[in-house]
């Protein structure tokens, strides 16, 4: 039954040039992914949802109009429905990344899976074998391969223009408002409760990074430090109270005020609003001050918080060749950016993705130089992405219709190189040791 469908759906495919999607989990990726739909409807259409929140499934519907009987509240109910479209966008939390992702697999999709792939490196291979099992294709949304800054650099690096790689540095600073609305208030701040480390959900886009200038070399052996320094009650300045809005007597100078951040500049709202979304997609200033006053989670002041992931973490690695890497995390920085700086046998490329241009600097002996140095300017997109975002939903469509991969198309099989870096990090960091690798 399901190889029939699959081979209609391919005529289909190949008559109209369309791509079909379900989203599984209708929340802030996915919303941002299926926005590809709307900009190129005759390339990708959103057909289906799976969502438990009814809220979210109605906006989800009535934004791509699905009808109601391609909206699910469960994954059962959706997998034991025939076949009706291509792939799954799945954006659900990072604990459930795997478990949702493999009956879809098995029911027939291809799969567009938002990152961490899963939160553990037993889980993560299982995947990796059921879908070379069942021959469906998982694309990791690995978006930073899709920016234009990384994608120029691999290009450059793949021509040999720095030679072979010598070391590579990476960093991301993750800005203080970022950090308080992710990592400390909110989703991601506690090991316990969303099963993932700070490193694995943020930075496993970072040493994707450094993997997928490795490609086709595996890693060896990591060790890593970091911890919880900053964001602890005992760090909490005098006048800090328990909440924002209640009892702070530093809110009107404090950097991470709630007020600030949520209402004044209206940022985050996606995150900051979710408790109140029952009333409506604009509720009023008002109520949003009641529900930071009472029981908004992203009332509370950062020092007063249930965190316990770290807040700054440094990873060093070591490839089979003996190349070697490192990355730094900093969680509340002033400027949120990520840096790279990539050392060859024949030169070097180092720059900020945020400022839009990098370096390529080659030795040169000649009197009065050292080195040559050539500025190279790339698009930057307002995305925290770099403009990745839609281009990896573009070359996913792409792939699935048959066409050549890009530059920065992964299998599954390359993708999780980066994930079991992290794994391995983390056990480092908690057992005080070096971890090898058997990969």
């Amino acid at each position: 039954m399901v190889q029939t469908v699959e081979m209609n759906i391919k005529e289909i495919k190949d008559k109209t040039g369309q791509v079909t999607a379900v989203l599984m989990g209708a929340g802030n990726r996915t919303n941002v992914y299926s926005t590809y739909a709307l900009e190129h409807p005759a390339d990708l259409q959103v057909v289906g949802v799976v969502e438990p929140d009814q809220v979210r499934r109605n906006n989800a519907a009535k934004k791509f109009n699905i009808p109601t009987e391609r909206c699910f509240e469960s994954i059962e109910a959706f997998i034991n429905t025939p076949q009706f479209a291509d792939a799954v966008i799945n954006g659900t939390m990072d604990e459930i990344h795997v478990e949702t992702t493999i009956p879809v697999l098995k029911a027939g999709y291809d799969v567009l899976l938002e990152k961490p792939i899963g939160v553990a490196e037993k889980e993560i291979l299982e995947l990796n074998k059921i879908a070379a099992q069942y021959n469906r294709k998982v694309m990791i949304c690995h978006v930073l391969r899709y920016a234009p800054f990384y994608k120029e650099i691999k290009r450059r690096v793949l021509d040999g223009e720095i030679g072979e790689i010598i070391n590579i540095q990476t960093a991301e600073n993750v800005g203080y408002s970022h950090m308080a609305v992710s990592f400390v208030r909110g989703k991601w701040n506690n090991k316990e409760n969303c099963k993932s480390s700070m490193l694995l959900a943020k930075c496993c886009h970072d040493l994707d990074i450094i993997t997928w200038m490795m490609s086709g070399t595996k890693p060896k052996r990591v060790s890593s430090f970091g911890s919880l320094m900053h964001f602890r009650p005992e760090k909490a300045p005098a006048g800090a109270g328990k909440r924002c809005l209640v009892d702070c007597k530093i809110e009107h100078e404090c950097p991470f005020s709630a007020k600030k951040n949520y209402i004044e500049q209206g940022h985050w709202g996606w995150y900051a609003w979710r408790s109140i979304q029952h009333l409506g997609p604009d509720p009023t200033k008002e109520q949003k001050i009641e529900s930071l006053k009472t029981d908004n989670p992203y009332g509370r002041c950062v020092w007063h918080s249930d965190n316990n992931v770290v807040d700054h973490q440094s990873v060093v690695i070591e490839f089979e060749n003996g190349t070697t890497a490192t990355h730094n995390l900093m969680g509340g920085s002033a400027k949120p950016c990520r840096n790279i700086h990539i050392i060859g046998t024949k030169g070097e490329i180092q720059g900020c993705m945020e400022d839009g241009y990098f370096i390529v600097r080659h030795p040169d002996a000649r009197k009065d130089h050292l080195y040559t140095e050539e500025r190279v300017d790339v698009n930057v997109s307002n995305d925290m992405h770099g403009g990745g975002d839609l281009l990896l939903v573009e070359d996913f469509v792409n792939v699935l219709k048959g066409n050549e991969p890009s530059i920065s198309t992964t299998t599954l099989d390359d993708s999780i190189n980066g994930h079991l870096i992290v794994f391995a990090a983390d056990r480092a960091n908690e057992e005080n040791r070096v971890v090898n690798l058997n990969v």
